[in-house]
């Protein structure tokens, strides 16, 4: 391919020399008054078109460069600015999700049912309670006088003291001290010990009669299993929650503390405290109002005439990038707290499902009429049901969820 020295360019640019190259025709000379739209080559040899139409694409590039260069710079400032507000957005939202996540964990951890219902299980609990239509202590000592004294409870004192120590048992204050549903099995069994000692020095009393007592007794003690194994593993379940809403909790003030440093509103010392007193202190005064100021003492700080450093800003507060980069996790602390909210109901639906099948064994063993079982069915689904509803409306989860939405945690920056 021909070289061209520096000398020669800018006549070929011009128009102004013609060249001889290997022996073929000429390039018209042209004149300066003719106007130059774009070099006509007219020579069978394409060298000199090429070098053109490089020339050309070297000048176009240097065009598009100097344009990218350009836009790239003014294009910086409108990045950090972009950067600073995604990053002041998301933290000032931050700081309501803090407060609110903290309140919403502190009512689940209170929460077992309601007043309401809680009164429904403690009258099925107690033995001495008819919800049912039958007394669980009378319907003992009625067991005991017509099966082990064949109806002669009242024929000789040794009947008699039978059955007032069997009231006794019955009656003991051991078994009132009892919570959930023991006092009505540990009466079962404490009676049937009971028998089985006397029988031993009473000979009236055979191990027939024993049977048909136990037989009998065995029926209320299927509805209590029932009743107390649903109480249990509602209990458990609700202790496990709190458990694992404990762990969120601390796991939620051990995110707040980087936080709140990098806004330089460190968390006090805790001291004694627990971790729900230390918060409901703390967030007295950590507020979004409270963000928001600093966030505007900053641009202040920053501000040079009328327009804000950015790019100093950030360079100077690399900390704020953090922040916002481990909003994430803050983010997934609340759905954490959603799936254990929505487990409580999970549990309580499964209470529900227990207590009746324990009210339907009463009905299948005879203990209670049917008509009498359905409406306390029918009392349990609507007491359930208010319950559900008033800890919906108190914890009011769709408030936490819009905030939360407002967090752009997804767009991290470096």
């Amino acid at each position: 391919m021909l070289k061209l020295t520096r000398w020669m360019m800018p006549l070929l640019l011009t128009g102004f020399v013609t060249l001889n190259i290997y022996g073929q025709d000429t390039i018209p000379v042209l004149k300066p008054q003719q106007e130059i739209k774009s070099p006509q080559v007219r020579t069978a040899d394409t060298t000199i078109k090429k070098i053109m139409e490089e020339l050309e694409k070297v000048q176009e590039n240097d065009r598009q460069n100097s344009q990218i260069i350009g836009e790239l710079t003014r294009g910086r400032e409108i990045d950090n600015s972009t950067k600073y507000e995604l990053i002041k957005n998301n933290l000032i939202y931050a700081s309501d999700t803090y407060y609110l996540l903290n309140k919403k964990i502190i009512d689940l951890k209170s929460r077992t049912t309601t007043s309401n219902l809680d009164v429904f299980i403690t009258s099925l609990n107690n033995p001495e309670s008819k919800e049912l239509g039958f007394s669980l202590s009378d319907r003992v000592v009625e067991l005991v006088e017509k099966i082990i004294l064949k109806g002669k409870g009242d024929k000789n004192e040794r009947n008699t003291k039978l059955v007032e120590s069997t009231k006794s048992i019955i009656n003991s204050p051991i078994f009132k001290s009892f919570t959930s549903l023991t006092p009505p099995l540990a009466i079962a069994s404490s009676v049937m010990n009971f028998l089985h000692s006397v029988a031993q020095s009473n000979k009236a009393i055979n191990h027939k009669l024993l049977q048909e007592f136990e037989k009998e007794l065995n029926k209320y003690v299927i509805y209590y299993t029932a009743l107390n194994d649903a109480n249990q593993k509602f209990e458990f379940g609700l202790n496990f929650n709190k458990d694992q809403l404990s762990l969120l909790q601390d796991n939620m003030y051990d995110h707040l503390a980087f936080t709140a440093n990098v806004l330089k509103m460190p968390l006090p010392a805790r001291g004694n405290k627990t971790i729900a007193e230390s918060l409901n202190e703390y967030f007295i005064d950590f507020r979004k109002e409270k963000v928001v100021d600093f966030f505007a003492k900053m641009e202040a700080k920053y501000t040079k005439g009328k327009k804000i450093d950015y790019e100093k800003l950030l360079q100077e507060n690399a900390n704020l990038k953090e922040a916002n980069n481990q909003l994430e996790d803050l983010v997934l602390q609340t759905k954490r707290f959603e799936n254990l909210y929505n487990e409580y109901f999970s549990l309580l639906d499964a209470y529900y499902n227990k207590v009746n099948h324990s009210l339907r064994l009463a009905q299948d063993n005879g203990l209670a009429e049917k008509g009498i079982v359905e409406s306390k069915q029918a009392e349990f689904r609507n007491l359930k049901n208010e319950a559900v509803q008033e800890i919906q409306a108190s914890l009011n989860m769709r408030e936490l969820v819009l905030n939360v939405e407002k967090i752009k945690y997804r767009y991290r920056i470096f």
